[in-house]
């Protein structure tokens, strides 16, 4: 018998980790101030798929850059 785990463990993909860093609190254009993550992208976290988030982390990348209040 042909071990299953191994097939499904190299079928799925590793997760991607949440960007989330407990700073927890939207700002004025519902973008949270610790990880830059919308409201709508945090409630939908856990639903996506793997390159939906990995989608997220680049945006999320992206408004931390072009943040006034990061060095």
């Amino acid at each position: 018998m042909k071990n299953k785990n191994r097939k499904k463990a190299s079928a799925k993909q590793k997760a991607v980790r949440s960007p989330c860093i407990n700073i927890c609190e939207l700002n004025d254009e519902n973008v949270c101030i610790g990880c830059y993550r919308t409201g709508k992208e945090i409630s939908r976290w856990g639903k996506m798929t793997r390159d939906e988030q990995l989608a997220v982390v680049e945006k999320a990348q992206q408004r931390e850059a072009a943040s006034p209040y990061v060095n």
